[in-house]
């Protein structure tokens, strides 16, 4: 208990001082949005968009509050590989495996890319073939941020889907693996124009959601990492029995469903699951940055939406780049279903002007 007392008042007072000594990246109040993308860009076209999709999560949280993270965690898969063009919901093809079958993303939420999809079904009931699935994607993990009691914000819009997806060495090349330290991390994500705070700030995502055994039991066997918290070993060590268990645990031990900061007071206390994650706090390059979401909800909260609005920008596809999948998972020109309605309409369309 008076271990407990000490750590918080030791949070309280740090927050008094962390300014002077700790920098943070500096960034504007409206992050700015590449050429394409808007603010606003449904806004006649199909202006219940938004408040469509959120009504719908609201449901599958209520049920499973576990499909949030699920969703985040796409909106991460997608951008990161080739950008945020929905590539990683499409099947694989004659030309290779997708993205999906890549070793990182086999552990994705399955339930994800039907909830995804049933989405774009509600939308396109809605406003017709108009929104894309990056789009929806994107504002899917939005409200999983929001609806699990994270920050709400606001998400340009007006990306279109991709017509390929990447390989697996690309997926690989570009999916930093848990087992990273900070310098791999920083290193990979310097090169997509992310600077130390958007790393921490994004890594916060784990502050929901589970993981696998297989992602962290290296740090148990054949012995513990010397960074990871001694209870917190043993607890998972009773989880996790072998280093091929397959069960699986949550990422944050405070808060487990919950969109908070507690993550970062989990990397304070050596209770971080994956290396990438507890190296953050060990790296003298981001361990302030640590310490100060730690202490500071509301500037974790800041930084990783003005993080999130830039990573939701990575490589986009927009104007007449791409296109609009009337299913997420098939690119029109391989949706037998979609060709039918198409030459149905065409058919439609030279009747009528004879007529």
């Amino acid at each position: 208990m008076a271990k407990a007392t000490s750590f918080t008042s030791f949070l309280l007072v740090s927050s008094l001082f962390l300014a002077p000594y700790f920098s943070i990246s500096e960034a504007d109040n409206s992050a700015p949005i590449v050429s394409g993308l808007s603010w606003t860009f449904y806004q006649s076209s199909c202006p219940k968009v938004e408040s469509i999709i959120r009504k719908q999560l609201k449901k599958v949280f209520k049920k499973d509050i576990g499909q949030a993270a699920g969703l985040l965690r796409l909106h991460f898969h997608d951008c990161f590989v080739q950008g945020c063009d929905g590539s990683v919901l499409l099947d694989g093809s004659a030309s290779g495996p997708s993205e999906q079958d890549a070793p990182p993303n086999l552990s994705l939420r399955a339930k994800a890319f039907e909830i995804i999809d049933d989405l774009r079904e509600r939308v396109h009931k809605e406003c017709g073939r108009l929104v894309s699935c990056a789009d929806i994607v994107a504002v899917a993990a939005r409200d999983s941020v929001y609806l699990s009691g994270g920050p709400d914000y606001v998400v340009p819009l007006g990306r279109r889907d991709g017509l390929t997806f990447a390989t697996r060495n690309a997926t690989l090349q570009n999916l930093p693996s848990p087992f990273a330290n900070a310098s791999t991390i920083l290193a990979s994500l310097a090169t997509k124009k992310f600077d130390p705070t958007d790393v921490v700030a994004l890594s916060g995502g784990h502050t929901i959601g589970i993981s696998h055994c297989t992602s962290f039991t290296r740090r148990l066997y054949p012995t513990q990492d010397p960074s990871m918290d001694k209870t917190f070993a043993n607890n998972l060590k009773g989880i996790c029995p072998t280093e091929n268990s397959t069960n699986t645990t949550v990422l944050d031990i405070r808060s487990p469903d919950k969109f908070d900061n507690k993550y970062y007071v989990d990397l304070m206390n050596r209770q971080g699951l994956f290396t990438s994650d507890q190296d953050l706090y060990t790296d003298s390059r981001t361990r302030g940055i640590v310490t100060s979401f730690a202490v500071n909800e509301t500037l974790f909260f800041e930084k990783f939406v003005l993080s999130m609005i830039k990573m939701g920008q990575l490589s986009v596809l927009t104007g007449k780049k791409g296109e609009i999948r009337a299913n997420c998972s098939v690119r029109n020109t391989d949706n037998k279903s979609y060709l039918a309605s198409v030459v149905e309409e065409e058919l439609e369309e030279e009747g009528w002007s004879e007529f």
